[in-house]
């Protein structure tokens, strides 16, 4: 039988129907599409419900969110990772191939979803109660996976075999890849600017689609689109084709698109607005807060509509949230002693589903410089403190340890609670740390992962420049929350049941920002500089001290704004974001549109993969201007009844066709 890689998604969306929470949206298995399907109003709401699922697949997704993150200044490969991890760094482990990038996460899925509203968008007229808003959605939704696509791997197909943007229910045997400035032009503006046209101020569900989202990414569609335009480091783009706009509109003039339509957003928010702290942004059980815009949802409450197991280990299934596991480091290796004089290993940090701990796969870990360079400020700024989990506190009596205290850095007690080990904020008292020669002191069984003493301190620590690829702070933003744990360790080792954030109000600020700084002219009030204070004033209010784990009520906001340049450049504006959006699949996006890759990730500070290793290694990147795309996957590619010169044609160059 012919097939195509590509037309698998013409009509099979898996389990798709799998999406919401707490049944916000009714939900239906289903694997076959057909036009007259959508010519009915089950048909129409299904197909939608689909579409909001089909973020499981991407937000969430490990693989792919390494490929997001991976490489760039704000994470490395860590001691456990393997070939899929370490290709992504491009620092001699391996080369990023058709074979292994995991960027393919998102050709299948994303296909698959734009067929699925080219079906409603094409027939949901017909059935005459379905109002602009809905079909609104589906145009949204199809611009959203285009601009993943053209983003990802340059020029992708408009036709998936009846048409350009037409619904497709038949098998076909080749495909062509639209340019870069024809996915844009014909695909994702008209339908974005139809989506702000069309759709509600306010959700039609929790979470649903708003003219505030559209704005969002059609201003973000702009801004990408002009640096595209522009080209200020010479990147090839592919399929070939000259850097100029089918309309005749210049790179200032999508700047200025950007920007006028970002901070309109900013002006009319609708339901919309910024949280109050960054601590509530990230705190679990908060993620579906005012800031939100988009997000993967996933819930406790039900399997179905949690799109995974609840309870169990469901490894890194599609549509499961385990993208936290990746940036965790097996702390559950921790030892204090049950003697005082040292012997006795206790695990005193037990695996637990809670938010600074989860399960460990030391698969990615953030750079030195990311610690010590980008969250240069972690008394003003409380964005270190809201990203990283930097003290593990003894919960051992949660697994069944009965003991009362246990022994710890320089044989101090310690008790249930109390920090066992500290990454600290700086360099201040790394010349007094003293750190065993591997995983433990001499004669001991502690600390059982080569952190250091300090005199007088019960907790082991380690400094930033101690931070290796084995012992790392997690990423507690994205950590685990649950509310069924009792008194125990709970279900550390199912996937996440917290929604993983897509879209943020915060973002438009940015955008705008960015678009300021490449020249377009902004109203008053709504410079650069003043759009991103905005956002730092916001990262100088304080509501919990998770270092400390007590209340913290401080407005540092004044402070943090004084702080801020009265210049601002691009480069700051990538600094800032990075502190903003650490660690949540942002990273490798901005570097690519900037143009900054190189120059911001070409090297990186780490230690070493063993216990005990706190020498900082200079790690070079060997990062080349065809790595800007990722490789047209090769399922793809061996899907297509092609000649083998035309299967190297849709490849990207760079990348080897087998």
């Amino acid at each position: 039988m012919k097939r195509k890689y590509i037309t698998y998604l013409a009509s099979t969306l898996m389990t798709l129907f799998l999406v919401g929470c707490s049944h916000i949206l009714e939900e239906e298995p289903r694997s076959i599409y057909e036009p007259s399907f959508f010519r009915t109003e089950k048909g129409v709401y299904g197909g939608l419900t689909s579409m909001y699922a089909h973020l499981r697949w991407i937000y969430g997704q490990p693989y792919y969110y390494n490929t997001l993150e991976t490489g760039t200044d704000e994470y490395t490969w860590a001691q456990s990772a393997d070939g899929n991890f370490r290709v992504m760094d491009i620092s001699g482990q391996g080369e990023i191939t058709p074979q292994d990038s995991r960027a393919d996460a998102i050709w299948g899925i994303c296909f698959s979803n734009i067929n699925t509203a080219s079906g409603i968008i094409e027939n949901a007229s017909s059935v005459g109660t379905i109002p602009v808003e809905l079909i609104a959605e589906a145009r949204f939704f199809r611009a959203f996976d285009y601009f993943l696509l053209v983003q990802t791997f340059g020029g992708v197909p408009l036709d998936l075999g009846a048409g350009e943007l037409k619904f497709n229910t038949s098998a076909s045997t080749t495909s062509v890849r639209n340019t870069v400035p024809e996915v844009y032009t014909r695909g994702i503006f008209p339908d974005l600017i139809t989506a702000v046209n069309d759709l509600p101020v306010t959700g039609r569900v929790t979470g649903g689609a708003t003219k505030t989202l559209a704005r969002l990414y059609l201003a973000k569609a702009y801004l990408t689109y002009a640096w595209w335009l522009e080209n200020p480091n010479n990147i090839p783009t592919y399929p070939l084709t000259t850097r100029t706009d089918p309309d005749g509109r210049t790179a200032q003039y999508y700047f200025q698109q950007a920007y006028d339509i970002a901070t309109q957003a900013i002006v009319d928010p609708g339901q919309f607005g910024l949280v109050d702290t960054y601590y509530d942004l990230h705190v679990g059980g908060n993620d579906r807060n005012k800031e939100m815009l988009l997000y993967a949802d996933h819930t406790q409450e039900s399997e179905f509509y949690n799109g995974t197991c609840i309870n169990c280990f469901a490894g890194t299934d599609p549509g499961g949230n385990a993208a936290a596991w990746m940036v965790t480091w097996n702390y559950t290796e921790i030892r204090s002693a049950a003697n005082p004089d040292g012997t006795g290993g206790v695990s005193s940090v037990q695996r637990e589903a809670a938010q600074a701990l989860g399960r460990p796969w030391t698969r990615m870990a953030p750079t030195i410089g990311a610690i010590s360079n980008t969250f240069a400020d972690k008394t003003l700024d409380s964005r270190y403190d809201g990203t990283f989990a930097t003290v593990y506190r003894g919960n051992w009596p949660k697994g069944g340890t009965t003991n009362a205290v246990l022994y710890n850095a320089n044989e101090l007690p310690v008790s249930p609670g109390d920090p066992i080990l500290t990454f600290l904020d700086d360099e201040t008292l790394a010349g007094s740390i003293v750190y065993p020669t591997g995983a433990n002191f001499s004669g001991k069984n502690t600390p059982g992962v080569g952190a250091g003493v300090l005199p007088g301190r019960a907790d082991f620590v380690i400094s930033p420049r101690g931070v290796g690829r084995r012992v790392y702070p997690g990423l507690w933003k994205i950590g685990t929350y649950r509310t069924d744990n009792g008194t125990g360790l709970g279900q550390p080792n199912a996937n996440l049941t917290r929604p993983f954030k897509a879209a943020k109000f915060s973002e438009l600020y940015f955008v705008a920002a960015e678009a300021a700084v490449k020249g377009a002219t902004p109203v008053g009030g709504k410079s650069a500089r003043d759009l991103i204070n905005v956002i730092r004033a916001r990262a100088g209010k304080w509501k919990f001290d998770n270092k400390n784990n007590v209340t913290k009520i401080e407005d540092n906001s004044a402070a943090m704004v004084a702080a801020t340049p009265a210049v601002i450049d691009i480069n700051y504006l990538l600094a800032e974001s990075s502190r903003e959006y650490f660690g949540e699949g942002y990273r490798w996006f901005d570097l690519v549109r900037t143009q900054k890759w190189n120059e911001l990730a070409g090297t990186y500070e780490i230690c070493g993969d063993q216990f005990g290793n706190h020498t900082p290694a200079t790690i070079t990147r060997n990062i080349q201007p065809y790595h800007y795309l990722r490789p047209i996957p090769q399922g793809q590619i061996d899907a297509m009844e092609m000649s083998a010169a035309e299967k190297v044609a849709y490849q990207n160059p760079g990348y080897v066709v087998e």
